[in-house]
């Protein structure tokens, strides 16, 4: 049966395929609306931006997105006539002190105060709930005290969206701004002015960089531990073993419990890093290998010579700034949602394990396609969805192609208003959003032939090998060493598996999109937003990624039937 896809409201609404490229699980939905709506307007007032907020909703499970303009009515199919715009930009009071906010945002840096908040008080205080929500056996828990504890892991999880989106200003605009002015200033691409900055987020080189480092060399260290990592035998046995080890073990039981809870998608239907006990033992055979590679930036002397000798000073403190603030585009994924949604998961499958055992799920793993309530009364009282129904939302939710869902809804978004029409103090703000925005999710739009695919080109260079197709983290288990990560789009959370892999190929993202960032702190070749690569691209095949050229060259004996 076809599912109608009908607006939630009036107004543009936009399907989100850059985050978003399978339908949300039941559980996850209402935490995440609103969680992101809390967040996301939080970090606009700050800055004082026009954009109010991007509203999501979920039809069908899958995530679409209505941008709010500030102050505009809900629905609205875009910005006023341009002779409105002008003057309620310069007339109303509640407009001119958004607009004075704005200014002061980026005059006085309100990012260095957001990172210092973020350091010091939003990440540490994110860590101790995590730890406290880690520290309780969920296993041992009775019914009711588990059915608690799901409201508890719910209420978390939208907490820890609202901390995420309560920073995406703070990552927005030193992006955009430096983007704007580098390339107005010395016609730049993206790609090229982006590689500036790469090597200034080390976590963006994987789930607990440092402490996979330190378990590499502790390993390497140890014959013992070097002879029990490639043992031929099961990864969880292997892992077991490492643990034990006399002296590695203490490193490598760190590592896991670092990674073990973070979850490796955006949402509590996908496995997290410890439910990949083959992907764990890979890592560490990389790491034992040879240290996780970190990049220094590129050399900045042959762009910087491109920029006018009166925009220099202002080039240089752009892009100082944007070095400063790089990391915590990762950083709050890692430490808020993507910890808290895999712990959210282990309490889950909990409940789904015991529900299971009654014959009222054909599966724990169908547990996340239960919203709390429903999964709670199933638990307490045995009422509840029916089994059929229940497995027919989990078979959806796993199956369902981004391709055959509408892109729109009721109408394609506007653009925004040109920048000359706002007063002057709001230009520079309006202009550094628009320019991250569009860079997130704006994918190439050269066309593909039978053999060459498309893209935006990152991190320069060539690499030939295989391709593995990853349609979801369940995929993970085929990567090996070297090979091509080839997927629709990347999460923070894919970040377990980062270390192996010798080059990157998306469909969906621009030159900020996740997959972007993380192959410049890599430094391998990618090719992000070829919009057709999961479609065109054989698992298994060998295929040529150009970085330089932006283009992905397949055999033509290797062709998609």
């Amino acid at each position: 049966m076809t599912k109608q896809f009908e607006a939630p409201g009036k107004g543009p609404w936009e399907l989100e395929t850059a985050h978003f490229p399978r339908p949300l699980s039941a559980f996850m939905q209402e935490p995440l609306v609103n969680g992101f709506i809390r967040g996301f307007t939080d970090t606009m007032a700050r800055y004082g931006t026009l954009l109010d907020h991007m509203h999501p909703a979920v039809v069908n499970g899958w995530t679409y997105q209505q941008p709010r303009a500030y102050l505009a009515p809900a629905g609205a199919m875009g910005p006023p006539p341009a002779p409105v715009l002008w003057l309620l930009t310069r007339l109303h009071p509640k407009m001119r002190a958004r607009i004075a906010v704005g200014k002061k945002a980026i005059d006085t840096k309100q990012w260095r105060r957001d990172l210092e908040q973020w350091d010091t008080v939003d990440k540490p205080a994110a860590i101790a709930k995590h730890r406290a929500i880690q520290s309780v056996d969920v296993a041992a828990l009775d019914d009711a005290a588990l059915a608690e504890h799901l409201l508890r892991v719910e209420t978390h999880v939208n907490e820890m969206i609202a901390l995420h989106h309560k920073h995406t200003a703070t990552v927005i605009v030193p992006n955009g701004d430096y983007i704007a002015g580098g390339q107005e200033w010395t016609g730049a691409s993206v790609g090229e002015l982006l590689e500036l900055v790469g090597g200034t987020s080390p976590i963006s080189l994987g789930f607990a960089a440092d402490e996979l480092d330190t378990a590499g060399s502790a390993i390497r260290a140890s014959k013992a531990a070097m002879k029990a990592l490639h043992k031929d035998r099961d990864p969880a046995q292997i892992l077991l073993a490492l643990q034990a080890d006399e002296s590695a073990g203490p490193a490598v039981s760190a590592y896991i419990d670092a990674v073990q809870y973070r979850s490796v998608g955006y949402d509590v239907g996908d496995p997290t890093a410890g439910e990949m006990p083959e992907q764990l033992v890979a890592t560490l055979k990389q790491a034992a290998t040879e240290e996780i590679g970190r990049r220094k930036p590129a050399d900045p002397t042959a762009i910087r010579n491109r920029v006018p000798a009166e925009h220099r000073v202002d080039f240089d403190e752009r892009l100082a700034e944007l070095q400063f603030i790089n990391r915590l585009r990762d950083e709050r994924g890692q430490y808020s949602d993507g910890w808290g949604t895999g712990l959210a998961r282990r309490a889950i499958l909990e409940a789904g394990k015991r529900l299971e055992q009654r014959e009222l799920l054909n599966s724990a793993l169908h547990a996340p396609d239960l919203t709390c309530d429903e999964l709670r009364s199933l638990l307490l009282t045995g009422e509840g969805p029916s089994v059929v129904d229940v497995e027919a939302r989990y078979l959806y939710r796993t199956t369902a192609k981004i391709e055959d869902v509408p892109a729109f809804l009721n109408a394609m978004p506007s653009p925004p208003p040109p920048a000359h029409l706002l007063p002057k103090d709001a230009r520079r703000l309006a202009i550094a959003v628009d320019a991250m925005i569009s860079n997130l999710f704006v994918p190439s739009d050269k066309p593909n032939e039978a053999t060459v695919l498309r893209g935006l080109p990152v991190s320069p260079g060539t690499y030939v090998g295989t391709a593995r197709i990853v349609d979801s983290p369940a995929d993970f288990g085929k990567i090996q060493q070297g090979d091509i990560l080839v997927t629709r789009a990347t999460s923070p959370y894919f970040n377990v598996i980062l270390p192996l892999l010798g080059a990157i190929v998306t469909d969906r993202g621009g030159q900020l999109c996740h997959a972007a960032i993380v192959a410049r702190e890599f430094g391998i070749p990618a090719v992000v937003g070829t919009r057709e690569a999961t479609a065109k691209i054989t698992d298994g095949a060998t295929i040529e990624v150009d970085s330089v050229s932006g283009e992905v060259r397949i055999q033509a004996s290797e062709l998609v039937k």
